[in-house]
């Protein structure tokens, strides 16, 4: 089992150089997860930060069961009102499901960063608001109408062979997750970020500082592609996150973890990560020797 939350030993010097390496993913995607899976392979982080709501870092320790088989979710209520809820799913194929096998495995210290369930299910939203798609403008720029097919493009069609390196060169491996940044960074000066996205950020670089001040050497983030560029590069003052951060509304909240469907992750469900075809996806990542 991983070395999960532990707490900074007496007397441990607090790094002033920690490594952080920002590995911008697309949620279920199983070219991500392998690409993924190579990256820390290659860094060998410490301290492995994970997309997903930091009040569930409790039930980080209950992934090392061998019962714990995906598809699965997390999911948040409020304590006092069931019905408003968030599920967080995760597939074999899931690139943060990957990064959180492989910490228990290299007994890294690994964590949840993004906003609390507390405050995201307490935030004024739209219903049906899922933020800006930059993925999406990316395939359009590349020509593509389907999001899907350019993905499988770009991406999937370029990593079922890890082993030949002359197919990584559609992967966003090593240099690649950086060229990723380096796009997603150039679209969001054309998009108007909202503000939960913002906070959610912030959050997330609150938790980047917290842990270089623990004293974590080499730090992987985990994130969706879009975050990348937020989270590159030194963190920053704290103060302006502060603020941003400040007075949130929060509510009591619960969170598990549950069984999950592939079913439940297409976007046909209405799922705003959902993808076309988990089944393809799930075959492509155990199986990619026979596409």
């Amino acid at each position: 089992m991983g070395r999960l939350l532990p707490g900074v030993p007496r007397g441990r010097r607090v790094s002033v150089t920690a490594q952080v390496r920002v590995l911008g993913i697309r949620h279920h995607g199983p070219g991500s997860a392998r690409a993924l899976l190579r990256a820390l392979t290659e860094f060998e982080p410490d301290t492995v930060l994970i997309e997903g709501p930091a009040d569930a870092d409790p039930l980080v320790a209950l992934a090392a069961s061998g019962q714990m088989r995906p598809p699965v979710a997390l999911l948040g209520y409020a304590s006092t009102d069931p019905s408003t809820a968030a599920f967080w799913p995760l597939a074999t194929f899931s690139p943060e499901w990957q990064a959180l096998q492989w910490a228990i495995l290299h007994d890294a210290d690994v964590r949840f960063c993004d906003l609390p369930a507390a405050s995201s299910l307490a935030a004024d939203r739209t219903a049906g608001d899922r933020g800006p798609d930059p993925l999406a403008a990316l395939a359009a720029a590349g020509g593509y109408d389907d999001f899907e097919q350019w993905w499988d493009a770009v991406v999937e069609s370029g990593t079922r062979y890890p082993d030949n390196t002359a197919e990584l060169a559609n992967d966003y491996h090593a240099d690649g997750f950086d060229a990723i940044t380096e796009a997603m960074a150039a679209l969001r000066e054309t998009m108007e970020i909202d503000e939960h996205t913002l906070r959610r950020e912030a959050h997330m670089r609150q938790v980047l500082r917290a842990r270089i001040k623990a004293g974590a050497q080499k730090i992987a983030v985990v994130c969706g592609a879009m975050h990348a560029p937020a989270l590159s590069g030194k963190p920053g003052p704290a103060a302006p996150d502060a603020r941003l951060l400040k007075g949130l509304p929060k509510v009591k909240t619960s969170l598990t973890w549950v069984p999950w469907t592939h079913s439940r992750l297409s976007s046909a469900s209405g799922y705003g990560a959902g993808i076309t075809s988990p089944g393809w996806y799930h075959h492509l990542f155990t199986h990619h020797d026979r596409t």
